[in-house]
C-alpha cells in the first residue's frame, strides 16, 4: 500500500532507537529481525542476551546480532535509571529500595531510557495488557504540555475508497481513555487531526466528534459532552476542520449530511472519526475491520510526550513491523518541532 511504503521508505531514510521491552516474544523477535534487515530502526530489546540468542537461532533470525540487548537485570545503568524513578516517584510514595526493584521490569526500564535520551521510542503490548503498558508511560515519561489526555487512534484502510481519505480514515479513542471529559474529548480530537495530517498524511483532517444526536436531535447529558467538546476542540486548533455533534451516518455520508447537518462544515466527509467514549470507539473499529474486512493499524498512542505505542496481543508480526515504521515517524515528526 502507497501509504504505508512512504512511511517505512521515511523510516529508513531516518531511523531512530526504537525499544521493545518483549524482548524474548516471538513475534517481536521476528518482526525485530525484518526491521533490522530493512534498516527501518536502530532496535533495543530488553531481555536476558542468551536466552533471546538462543531463540533467534531457533527461528532462523539472521539479524538480532545488529540489535542492542539490554538485560535490566544486570546491566550497569539500573543504578541511573533507578535513581531518575526514585526523583520522578519519590512524591508518590516511591522510595530507593522500591524504585531499584521496579527497574527491573523491562516496560519500566524502556521509558527511564526514554526519559533519560538513551531510546527515542517504545512498543510493547504483544504480551502486555495495555495498562502494564501505559502505566510507567504516564508515571515517567507523562504527556505533552497542553494535553492532559493519552488516547489510541486506529488507522482504518477501507477497501471501499469513497469513504474518507481515499479510503483511509482515523478513529480514536480506542484504546485508552475510558470515559474523557469535555476537555478531554476536545483535545483528543485535535490530537487525532494532527496524527492524520502528520504521520499518515491526510491532506486536509476533517474531524467528527460522535454521537446518537445531530445538531440538537436528542437532549441528553451525553450529548452536552460532546457539544462543548467540539468548542474546545475548534478553540484548541481554530484551522483544523471539526464539527460535532454528528451521528456516524451524517459525519461520513455527503446525501445524510444534507438532511440533518446541512450548515456542517464537513459535509458528510469526515476522514476522523472521534467517539464519545472508549467503549463506543473500541467496539467500532472492531467490527469495521471484521465486517468491512478493513486493515486496522494501531493504536497509535496520542498525547505522550515521547512516542510510546501499544500493540493488541493478538498482533502478527507484520503489525509489529508496521508499528515500529510509524514509531519512528513519530519521533521524526517530534524531533523537527
Amino acid at each position: 500500500m502507497e501509504l504505508m511504503n512512504n512511511i517505512i521508505a521515511r523510516a529508513k531514510a531516518n531511523p531512530q532507537r526504537i525499544v521493545l521491552p518483549e524482548g524474548n516474544e516471538e513475534r517481536t523477535l521476528q518482526a525485530a529481525d525484518k526491521v533490522i534487515a530493512d534498516g527501518i530502526a536502530k532496535i533495543i530489546l530488553l531481555g536476558n542476551k542468551d536466552e533471546i540468542n538462543k531463540l533467534a537461532d531457533s527461528f532462523g533470525l539472521k539479524n538480532i546480532s545488529k540489535a542492542t540487548i539490554i538485560d535490566p537485570e544486570t546491566d550497569p545503568n539500573a543504578g541511573k535509571y533507578a535513581d531518575l524513578l526514585f526523583q520522578l516517584r519519590k512524591n508518590k510514595g516511591m522510595t530507593p529500595e522500591k524504585a531499584a526493584e521496579t527497574v527491573k521490569d523491562p516496560l519500566y526500564w524502556a521509558c527511564l531510557m526514554i526519559k533519560s535520551g538513551d531510546a527515542d521510542g517504545e512498543i510493547a503490548g504483544a504480551r502486555n495488557y495495555t495498562g502494564n503498558v501505559l502505566r510507567p508511560a504516564f508515571q515517567i515519561v507523562k504527556t505533552k504540555p497542553g494535553i492532559n489526555v493519552v488516547s489510541g487512534a486506529f488507522l482504518i484502510i477501507l477497501k471501499e475508497k469513497t469513504y474518507g481519505h481515499n479510503g483511509l480514515m482515523l478513529f480514536a479513542d480506542c484504546a485508552a481513555t475510558p470515559n474523557p471529559t469535555a476537555e478531554e474529548l476536545g483535545q483528543i480530537a485535535v490530537c487525532s487531526g494532527s496524527t492524520a495530517k502528520n504521520i499518515y498524511g491526510f491532506t486536509e483532517p476533517k474531524v467528527a466528534i460522535l454521537s446518537f444526536s445531530t445538531k440538537g436531535s436528542a437532549k441528553h447529558e451525553m450529548v452536552d459532552k460532546v457539544i462543548e467538546a467540539t468548542k474546545i476542540a475548534k478553540a484548541l486548533d481554530p484551522n483544523m476542520k471539526i464539527d460535532g455533534e454528528l451521528q456516524a451516518d451524517a459525519a461520513i455520508d455527503p446525501f445524510v449530511a444534507k438532511q440533518k447537518a446541512p450548515d456542517s462544515e464537513l459535509k458528510g466527509m469526515a476522514n476522523v472519526l472521534v467517539f464519545p467514549e472508549l467503549e463506543a470507539g473500541n467496539i467500532a473499529y472492531k467490527l469495521v475491520q471484521r465486517l468491512a474486512n478493513a486493515q486496522a493499524i494501531g493504536p497509535l498512542l496520542q498525547g505522550l510526550a515521547a512516542p510510546i505505542n501499544d500493540l493488541s496481543r493478538g498482533c502478527n508480526v507484520d503489525d509489529i513491523y508496521k508499528m515500529v515504521a510509524i514509531t519512528v515517524n513519530q519521533v521524526i515528526e517530534a524531533k523537527q518541532k
